[in-house]
């Protein structure tokens, strides 16, 4: 009966979900006709037309491969280095004083400020790249470093009389006290990553990227242009977030033995680099054609 209600309640907040967003359409709609400017306010209807069009582009593919690849390796490199800098600071105090003021710095600043002075250390192709970086360390840091501190004192005293090897302890012991900062820090970071990627290819405009094209649409007043990269975007963020925390739920709620883990760790390197190289050769297949 329970399990019913659970389900009602979730079709339900999928029906509301639907309705907003046409809601959210026929006001958009009613507003564009108002105006009727197309170079002010494009209607749905034309953004939908024009989506349609690019998707059947020949560089469409290659576009969002490269902006893809680049916030998400940021994004990941981020999320490896958060983790790596707040478990040195949890082991070691000075660490922790040491990257105090870097971390605060990176919060701080605006990304227009890093976006200036990276493209005067690196070249614009691989701005997006260090601008997710820095905007996601700081936040996985921030959580891990909670999430470590959080864990049961007792339970880790225990582990110690018990000597319980390091490996389990973490599996077991850690983990799922670490889990939920890291989705949320996760969840938070991931649209982040995308929004500040996207704003420093704008800015720098490398060659071949979805920032090159709102900058071409900004500049010839594109406007149906201009909406529907933004619904890309929008859309590879979503599916993106939704993507990466399913698979750290996933990960919290599965208990695997050591070799198992190790074996499953493997598997998943092995099948991310082979999905990686079927990419790029489909994608070079289809530019040549």
């Amino acid at each position: 009966m329970i399990s019913i209600m659970n389900i009602n309640k979730k079709i339900l907040n999928v029906i509301y979900k639907v309705l907003a967003v046409m809601l959210a359409l026929i006001l958009w709609e009613i507003a564009a006709l108002k105006i009727d400017s197309p170079i002010l306010l494009v209607t749905p209807v034309q953004v939908l037309g024009r989506l349609f069009t690019i998707w059947h582009e020949p560089d469409f593919a290659g576009t969002v491969w490269f902006t893809m690849y680049h916030i998400v390796g940021g994004f990941l490199a981020g999320l490896l280095c958060g983790i790596i800098c707040a478990v040195l600071a949890y082991i070691c105090k000075p660490v922790e004083y040491i990257l105090w003021p870097w971390m605060v710095t990176i919060k701080a600043v605006p990304v227009a400020s890093f976006v200036v002075i990276c493209l005067i250390w690196f070249t614009a192709k691989n701005l997006s790249v260090f601008i997710a970086f820095l905007i996601v360390v700081p936040v996985i840091y921030q959580n891990t470093l909670t999430g470590l501190r959080s864990t049961d004192k007792g339970i880790r005293e225990m582990a110690d009389v018990f000597h319980i090897p390091w490996i389990r302890r973490i599996r077991y012991i850690i983990m799922p006290q670490l889990s939920p900062y890291l989705i949320s820090a996760g969840r938070v970071t991931a649209g982040m990553a995308w929004k500040a990627g996207v704003a420093a290819e704008v800015i720098g405009v490398p060659s071949g990227s979805i920032g090159e094209k709102l900058y071409n649409a900004k500049i010839y007043l594109n406007t149906p242009d201009l909406f529907a990269w933004t619904i890309v975007i929008i859309v590879i963020s979503f599916v993106f977030e939704k993507c990466f925390v399913g698979q750290m739920l996933y990960m919290s709620k599965i208990y695997l033995d050591t070799d198992d883990l190790l074996a499953w760790t493997v598997i998943i390197v092995v099948l991310s680099v082979i999905f990686e190289k079927l990419v790029v050769l489909t994608l070079k297949a289809a530019l040549k054609k």
